[in-house]
């Protein structure tokens, strides 16, 4: 089921900053890009989201998009995460996948109960623009193309 073009369900989570963060007051400023991580151990997720790093405060500045990183880990671990690659935006902790499961779905796996990698572009009314399930956990977009995709008016820029 493919969310792109429908309302984006909203979520309230635990950040890895100690407070909560909710879609809908992320919207209010701009649009989101809502990322599901498989877990704290994914390294297809680490580089992901490194390339959101590099371009978040571009993002944010420009474009008043929030980049939410939804991983299906405990906060204790999502923390450890942020760290470990000094990320300069927070972890939302999703460790029973409830938001992911509203997303891309989840499955189980070697590491338990894991999100399906995916990205989301949600703009500021609360629709989804651009969605990408992975075929496989080394299938993502990147945090680049996300800029010119939403710089484009949500059009991919390279068709």
């Amino acid at each position: 089921m493919s969310l792109e073009g429908d309302q984006a369900p909203d979520f309230t989570l635990g950040n890895t900053a100690g407070g909560e963060t909710t879609l809908s007051e992320s919207l209010d400023s701009g649009p989101s890009v809502v990322l599901i991580n498989r877990g704290f151990w994914c390294s297809f997720c680490a580089e992901q989201l490194a390339t959101f790093d590099r371009v978040a405060e571009d993002l944010r500045f420009n474009e008043g998009l929030d980049v939410l990183p939804v991983v299906t880990s405990p906060l204790p671990k999502c923390a450890g995460m942020r760290d470990r690659f000094d990320l300069s935006f927070q972890l939302l902790a999703d460790p029973d996948g409830e938001v992911a499961a509203q997303y891309s779905g989840t499955e189980e796996t070697s590491h338990g109960l894991t999100g399906i990698a995916a990205t989301y572009v949600i703009d500021e009314d609360g629709v989804v623009r651009y969605e990408q399930v992975a075929d496989h956990p080394a299938d993502r977009t990147y945090g680049n193309w996300v800029r010119y995709f939403v710089r484009n008016d949500y059009e991919d820029p390279f068709a």
